[in-house]
């Protein structure tokens, strides 16, 4: 038996779709399609791994502690991210709206909530904010394209892309608060 979706989704669903759809229509644009791809694809992992060991090099002596509190942050987050993605079970908008929304990238699961290409991407913005402002003009940009490509590629609500950004923040913020 498939698990149900909490009825508030089943609300919320109807309430965004068209949202949702408007978005995705976008991505009809051969141009606009490669960069949510693109963003997408670096939203998955590598430009993440990539920060965090890079942190010896961008911080001499606070570097190592750095990886680590990167690394520690972010599997913590990832562990919350699946327990609350496999208990809430909220289908993507392609599924639930079939051919009205269109999937124009694979999905890893079933499951859209919350977004954990957001999460990261924003949990790391705030990491790096905090150590490395400089980074900022690049980070901020990616940041919001990965947000965007995840309802523009047809994988997920808006909402999704909100509470996998206020989850990001929230892990941040703590991680940089027992940091001290």
């Amino acid at each position: 038996m498939k698990p149900r979706a909490p009825a508030v989704f089943e609300r919320l669903d109807l309430l965004e779709w068209q949202l949702c759809q408007r978005i995705a229509r976008f991505s009809l644009y051969r141009p606009w399609l490669a960069t949510l791809r693109l963003a997408s694809k670096l939203g998955d992992w590598p430009v993440w791994v990539a920060l965090i060991v890079a942190q010896p090099w961008l911080h001499d002596a606070a570097g190592l502690a750095y990886l680590l509190q990167y690394s520690l942050t972010a599997l913590l987050a990832i562990a919350v991210y699946r327990l609350v993605k496999t208990r809430l079970c909220r289908e993507r908008p392609f599924i639930t709206f079939g051919s009205r929304i269109t999937c124009r990238e694979p999905a890893r699961d079933r499951y859209s909530f919350p977004s954990g290409h957001t999460m990261h991407a924003v949990l790391f913005c705030v990491l790096t904010a905090h150590h490395a402002p400089a980074l900022l003009p690049v980070l901020v940009p990616l940041t919001l394209l990965i947000a965007v490509s995840r309802v523009g590629l047809g994988l997920h609500y808006v909402s999704d892309v909100i509470a996998g950004g206020a989850i990001g923040y929230a892990f941040a913020v703590a991680s940089l608060t027992l940091a001290g």
